[in-house]
């Protein structure tokens, strides 16, 4: 499975970007079983996860962190998982990851990463 992950940037405190990525290379029935989601890492930090959502689009997971500012929307057509973020905050600054996995614990691909810088 491949993901390809676009957007990212350089953007001022308060203001948004978006985040797309689209997966490849899975059957149906992966796509169907899978949660897609992003991790982020800033410098010096671990991997956390940011959120994730599965296949019907009836669970969604946020980090308390983004709760409020960040959306995750899923195009099962296209096999594409986005992040919209609005109210970028400094601490924001970080690499987002796409994730494909069973679950957003047992992650079992990841995208390249694309780097998402605040200015304060």
């Amino acid at each position: 499975v491949q993901l390809q992950a676009f957007g990212g940037g350089l953007v001022q405190a308060g203001g948004s970007l978006r985040l797309s990525c689209a997966a490849s290379g899975a059957s149906l029935r992966t796509f169907k079983d899978s949660v897609m989601g992003w991790f982020r890492q800033a410098p010096g930090k671990e991997r956390e996860i940011v959120g994730g959502i599965n296949w019907s689009r009836d669970r969604v997971y946020y980090a308390n962190s983004v709760k409020g500012r960040f959306t995750i929307s899923r195009d099962n057509a296209e096999n594409t998982v986005s992040l919209q973020m609005n109210s970028l905050k400094p601490e924001d600054t970080a690499v987002y990851y796409c994730a494909l996995g069973p679950s957003l614990s047992d992650i079992t691909n990841w995208g390249q990463g694309t780097q998402v810088t605040v200015s304060s």
